[in-house]
C-alpha cells in the first residue's frame, strides 16, 4: 500500500468541487445538473473510469476548465472520482443539484481553497481517503470578526 498527495490549486475566480459516483454517464449527467443550476456558469468535468477502459471521460462548456479538470482527474486516478472546477457560480449555486444526480456518492469537497487529496493504492487501484481544504483554523472569531462575515455575506447577495 503506497500514500499520496495530490495538490490542487484551483485557478483564479473558480471553485472545485471533488467527489465520488458509480457509472459512466456520470460526466453527462453532471453537466446537465450544472447548465440547469446558474445562467452562465462555466465548467470543466472529469470523471475517473473504474472499469473497462478505466478512461478520464470529460465535459464542460469552457475548454480551459474542461482541460484543467481532465489533467487533475488523470492525476487523481481514483476510481469513479469526478472533479469539476466552476467560474460565475459558487458551490452552493449547483450542490443541491449534483447531489441529485442518481449516481453521485459522496462531495469531498467543494471549495475555492487549495486543495490536497489524500490518496491510497493497492495492487488493484487507488482511491481517495480524505482531502484538506485550506488551512488550519487560527482562532476563535471575535465580535469584529462576526461583522466582517455578515458584511461579506450581504454585499455577496446571500443575506438581506
Amino acid at each position: 500500500m503506497k500514500f499520496e498527495i495530490v495538490k490542487i490549486e484551483v485557478p483564479k475566480d473558480c471553485n472545485v468541487i471533488l467527489g465520488t459516483a458509480h457509472f459512466i454517464k456520470t460526466v453527462e449527467d453532471l453537466y446537465e445538473a450544472l447548465v440547469n443550476s446558474v445562467p452562465g456558469i462555466k465548467f470543466g468535468i472529469a470523471f475517473c473510469e473504474a472499469s473497462g477502459p478505466c478512461l478520464v471521460r470529460h465535459e464542460g462548456n469552457d475548454p480551459e476548465l474542461r482541460e484543467i479538470a481532465s489533467k487533475k482527474a488523470l492525476e487523481i486516478a481514483c476510481g469513479h472520482s469526478f472533479i469539476i472546477f466552476i467560474k460565475n457560480a459558487y458551490p452552493i449555486n449547483v450542490l443541491g443539484k449534483i447531489k441529485e444526480v442518481p449516481e453521485v456518492c459522496t462531495i469531498y469537497a467543494a471549495t475555492a481553497n487549495p486543495l490536497e487529496v489524500i490518496i491510497v493504492e493497492t495492487e488493484q487501484g487507488r482511491g481517495i481517503i480524505g482531502v484538506v481544504d485550506g488551512f488550519k483554523s487560527k482562532g476563535i472569531e471575535k465580535e469584529g470578526d462576526i461583522r466582517v462575515r455578515k458584511e461579506f455575506l450581504r454585499k455577496i447577495g446571500y443575506k438581506l
